[in-house]
């Protein structure tokens, strides 16, 4: 990828404005410069953007804004909205933005464009590397992002397990290191749980396998999830839920990057990058629910769900890469849907929406009931409504509710249901 680093004598200046340092900011511009900012509204918002004209028409420096230094939230990835709003130019920070070193990754990783299919040229602008800036280091990490943002954002009837290997392979061989794949039948045998997860597809199931550096350094292992789509198998996701499944793929194109950076920087490890590429499809030989395997460690299986695959095919990756006993092994998967049932039971604050973000005002919280207590009538209806756009019927006030997955809900047609009241009027918050 291109480096979004240049040097320049007569780079834009960007300051970075606060709130709170904006009023010293504004007094030292120039007097055609404070009226512009002024007349501009320009307010010193976080993500806020104004660029100030010079007597010649051309750019004299840019405003961006950041949180204050003591706001309890700080993007420290703000700058990356630069490359998107600053015309063609080479820039450089006018003063120190609240880390540097991440403000300029923000800004190297907010220059990608996905251009596979239609055109989408990276914006013309550059930036001087601030002082103390390892502007060779920021580049690897914005290329091995990049590289894992277009294999994720590629659809999988471009991205199917061999596209994967393949991908994985001009990375091995653009850093010389060794390479190997097992595909089809062959995983039959000593990869049982990878071949009965990709069976069902056309496109052959493999365990890519990747290794660099030299022997006697210490082992280090990446194990990456490469489904490469998820339909949920005979256990059929709905189709919302498909709609984001070209991802699933993304913990193995996390490791790619992963080692991508590491081979760059020639680090002093023995680097082995394992990845089951599949396709979890469904068709007359698609493994079944209570189907058994035996695993590649020898432990047998029973399949409760098919669209628990991932843990299948990382179970046999990750008991070969615990053969030879690395020195550090890490796995990255996609996250599943069952890990947020399992920690959905939480607590909503008095008089908040049902979503946990909003607490309404003008409503006095009350204790927590006992189980066998019915709530008391809500106080004063507030106009109040949150963001989420939520019915009425799923704002509680005036006492805490504890609850786990699939609480019950009361009818609103119920006019004898606790809590019980009008709609509330719909005015955002």
């Amino acid at each position: 990828m291109p480096s979004v680093f240049e040097t320049s004598p007569t780079a834009i200046p960007i300051t970075f404005v606060t709130k709170s340092s904006w009023d010293q900011v504004a007094e030292k511009l120039p007097p055609v410069q404070r009226q512009f900012a002024t007349a501009s509204a320009f307010a010193a918002k976080p993500g806020g953007y104004l660029a100030l004209p010079a007597p010649d028409g051309a750019i004299a420096q840019v405003l961006f804004g950041l949180e204050d230094e003591g706001a309890r939230s700080r993007d420290l990835f703000r700058p990356g909205a630069l490359p998107g709003l600053l015309p063609p130019g080479i820039y450089r920070f006018a003063n120190v933005p609240h880390d540097a070193r991440l403000a300029s990754l923000a800004f190297a990783l907010g220059s990608y464009r996905f251009a596979r299919y239609r055109k989408a040229d990276r914006p013309a602008v550059r930036l001087v590397p601030p002082d103390g800036v390892d502007a060779a280091e920021i580049n690897r990490v914005a290329d091995a992002a990049m590289l894992a943002r277009d294999l994720i954002n590629t659809p999988a009837n471009d991205m199917g397990p061999e596209e994967l290997a393949a991908a994985a392979q001009a990375l091995a061989t653009e850093f010389g290191a060794s390479f190997a794949c097992t595909i089809g039948e062959d995983l039959k045998t000593n990869f049982p749980l990878i071949h009965a997860v990709g069976m069902a597809s056309d496109r052959a199931p493999r365990l890519i396998d990747i290794v660099w550096g030299d022997p006697d350094h210490p082992k280090v292992t990446l194990v990456g999830k490469g489904v490469c789509f998820d339909t949920g198998g005979l256990d059929l996701k709905p189709s919302s839920g498909m709609l984001i499944m070209k991802k699933d793929m993304g913990g193995a194109a996390n490791v790619l990057a992963l080692a991508r950076m590491v081979m760059d920087a020639k680090l002093k490890v023995r680097l082995r990058v394992l990845i089951p590429a599949v396709e979890n499809a469904v068709s007359s030989n698609a493994f079944r629910p209570l189907d058994i395997f035996t695993s590649r460690k020898g432990i047998t299986v029973e399949i409760g769900n098919t669209d628990a695959e991932g843990r299948l095919v990382l179970a046999d990756a990750l008991a070969l890469a615990d053969e030879e006993k690395p020195d550090l092994l890490i796995d990255l998967g996609t996250l599943t849907g069952a890990a947020r049932v399992a920690r959905r039971r939480r607590t909503i604050p008095c008089g908040a929406c049902r979503c946990g973000r909003l607490t309404m005002r003008g409503w006095t919280p009350r204790p927590l009931p006992s189980p066998t207590h019915r709530p008391a009538a809500l106080p004063a209806r507030s106009p109040a409504r949150c963001s989420c756009n939520g019915s009425s019927s799923r704002r509680r006030a005036g006492f805490t509710w504890i609850f786990t997955a699939g609480p019950r809900r009361r009818s609103r047609r119920d006019p004898k249901a606790a809590n019980a009241r009008p709609r509330a009027p719909s005015t955002h918050c």
